[in-house]
């Protein structure tokens, strides 16, 4: 189940989502989004996230930054998480440390705001609707943001450069880039590392290999075809990349969501 956000937040936040799980999920890929998701565990149900060979469960609140390395996931049946995907520009605004400090790792909010995160727990488990839940959630996004107000600008600055080199088939020409904005090289890079937590280039290659996947899960197109429509050099190219992201190839991926059950890759696969 997905709901849109406010007006307000929908600048800053995709959607949430609900997710249960019917069946227990061992060792799950997870795909690298290039968005950032807090996770709320709203059932009591236990999951486990690996990333990179190193196993963490699954706190109350957990955020999830940006993935660039293997990961899976280990879900017990019956678990039900609230996920609000934030934009990869937007989470500066919501969170204090510098988005780097969250890449690659499974955050227990409660180790980075321990009272606030405990209280915003507490309340979103007292409701007893989803809808109230998520009027909880967003109240808190919305005192963030007044909070971190100071910062809106940059993430727009951020969010006008993604969208001048995904318009250019999601390849990164950083000179280019710079020449065009007015700003330096190093600049942007600072930005990119500040605010979205990974380099403009690691980025563009995160919402390249999401153009791929998507051909990969939707389309019956061959690896051949994907590499080349999605700017890779040629297959070989595109495979090594792809698992990088994933630890396993096109191919396997294709495979195993023919074989396992839809819905948690519909709920943490993406859309620019």
């Amino acid at each position: 189940m997905q709901i849109l956000p406010s007006a307000s937040l929908a600048p800053y936040i995709k959607s949430y989502t609900v997710v249960t799980i019917d069946n227990d999920l061992r060792d799950e890929v997870f795909y690298p989004s290039g968005y950032i998701d807090l996770i709320i565990n709203i059932s009591g149900g236990a999951a486990a996230t690996i990333i990179n060979g190193k196993r963490k469960d699954t706190p109350d609140i957990e955020l999830l930054g940006h993935l660039t390395l293997p990961t899976r996931l280990t879900v017990a049946q019956g678990t039900s998480v609230l996920i609000a995907r934030i934009y990869p520009y937007a989470g500066t605004l919501f969170f204090s440390d510098p988005l780097s400090e969250f890449t690659n790792y499974a955050t227990d909010m409660y180790d980075v705001a321990k009272s606030g995160s405990t209280d915003l727990y507490d309340r979103i488990m007292f409701a007893d609707s989803l809808y109230k839940k998520i009027n909880i959630l967003e109240a808190y996004f919305l005192q963030q943001l007044k909070k971190n107000e100071n910062r809106v600008k940059k993430a727009i600055m951020v969010q006008a450069l993604s969208q001048q080199f995904l318009m250019n088939h999601h390849t990164l020409d950083l000179p280019a880039l710079a020449q065009a904005s007015g700003l330096s090289e190093r600049y942007i890079q600072k930005l990119y590392l500040t605010n979205v937590g990974i380099s403009p280039s690691a980025f563009a290659a995160v919402i390249r290999f999401n153009k791929s996947l998507q051909m990969v899960l939707n389309t019956p197109e061959s690896l051949t075809t994907i590499a080349y429509d999605c700017g890779y050099y040629d297959q070989a190219h595109f495979i090594k990349e792809f698992k990088k992201f994933t630890g396993i190839t096109p191919s396997v991926s294709r495979q195993s969501l023919i074989k396992n059950d839809m819905d948690l890759q519909q709920a943490v696969n993406i859309g620019f």
